[in-house]
């Protein structure tokens, strides 16, 4: 389930980001709590075969090896690697999101186009609208691990009322070895071009414009499919996870805290304890996991898309517009504002203070300003002139 805070941060005021660290659901404290466990546990278990087990000639191999890791983990470019990586992943889960599927152009176009409140025409347009839902259900189908439990066979779409049983003979005695959520766009499209020659549709340009909608929406459904079927290249994926867990592999021989009695460099304290160390593995691990969350967006994560939420409200939307709001219009009457010529909406006592005067531009108090210098200059002029006359 999508995790929402947009209004917890709506103002920035003291310490409302930091009460977002304290929460739970959706958390990098979630997602990364067990490997960041497992990371201390191995530290703590290395630090105490150091201290307690090894013998001094083994300590002295232990601590060059130490110092050996310490220096050339640091040779590892995780910075670079990791950030190119979670870039590229962002960028391509929010273009998938700017690509879901959403059926309201088209409903609108349906509901204003195709013409008749009697049965047929009532059929007609909830059918349209059907085959757009059907198309993106078979998408969801196919990338969404989520819908596909829900919907695992046709069976299931049809009990759901998706398609009807003819409409499934039609669909599986298509033969193609290919994906065929194009079929029920063929469906709108020939009954759309049916429409128009019944006069159901009365003009050929909003046919044009329904079929050119349609077009756009089977565009974000193939768009959907073309992410899922080509990732982010898996070489580059396994070097940057190969990366983070080499350079922490490093980590747990080359930061530990060596005897200050043998004055090795940056070995003068014995902490125990390596609190930046456990921050960069909190801050690069935590990177590396939120790449792992965000490359599949439409998986079983806190903040994978809603899927399924999406094909419930886009069915009854869609029929809802198409349907009982077909040309069903509120009674016209004036509005309050019938007779007046500087309309302006009330405010609230609570938004009292969002009440300002219109911008005018940024030059203005400066052309105000000038024009007060221009009078006091001709004033000034005016008595300098006067008194040059009364002198004469």
């Amino acid at each position: 389930m999508t995790v929402t805070y947009s209004s917890k941060v709506a103002n920035a005021t003291f310490l409302s980001f930091h009460r977002l660290l304290l929460r739970w659901k959706g958390s990098i404290y979630k997602l990364l709590y067990r490997e960041f466990i497992l990371f201390a546990l191995l530290y703590t278990v290395l630090s105490l075969v150091y201290r307690l087990v090894l013998s001094e000639q083994q300590k002295r191999l232990f601590e060059k090896l130490s110092i050996y890791c310490d220096r050339y983990a640091e040779q590892i470019p995780v910075t670079f690697v990791l950030g190119f990586y979670v870039t590229l992943v962002v960028n391509r889960w929010w273009n998938q999101f700017v690509n879901l599927p959403w059926t309201d152009r088209l409903m609108f176009l349906i509901s204003s186009c195709v013409q008749g409140k009697d049965e047929y025409g009532r059929l007609l347009r909830r059918t349209l609208v059907r085959y757009v839902n059907l198309t993106s259900l078979l998408i969801f189908r196919s990338v969404s691990t989520a819908v596909c439990k829900r919907f695992p066979t046709i069976d299931h779409v049809v009990e759901a009322g998706f398609m009807t049983p003819e409409e499934r003979k039609v669909f599986e005695n298509v033969r193609s070895p290919h994906l065929k959520y194009w079929i029920p766009v063929v469906w709108f499209s020939n009954l759309a071009s049916k429409a128009r020659q019944e006069g159901r549709i009365q003009d050929s340009i909003d046919l044009q414009n329904i079929l050119n909608e349609m077009n756009l929406f089977r565009t974000w459904c193939a768009t959907l499919f073309g992410y899922d079927w080509v990732g982010v290249p898996l070489v580059y994926t396994q070097v940057v996870t190969l990366a983070v867990y080499t350079f922490f592999f490093a980590c747990l021989i080359g930061r530990q805290f060596l005897d200050p009695t043998q004055g090795h460099p940056g070995h003068d304290l014995d902490l125990y304890i390596p609190i930046f160390t456990l921050l960069q593995f909190f801050f690069y691990c935590g990177w590396l996991k939120v790449a792992e969350q965000l490359i599949n967006p439409f998986g079983e994560d806190d903040d994978d898309f809603e899927a399924n939420w999406i094909i419930d409200r886009n069915l009854q939307v869609s029929l809802l517009a198409v349907d009982e709001m077909h040309m069903n219009l509120p009674h016209m009457t004036k509005d309050v504002y019938w007779n007046d010529s500087d309309a302006r909406p009330p405010y609230t006592l609570a938004a009292a203070d969002y009440c300002i005067p219109s911008f005018l531009g940024s030059t203005t108090d400066m052309g105000l300003n000038y024009l007060i210098l221009l009078i006091s200059w001709s004033d000034a002029a005016l008595q300098i002139s006067s008194a040059s006359v009364k002198e004469y």
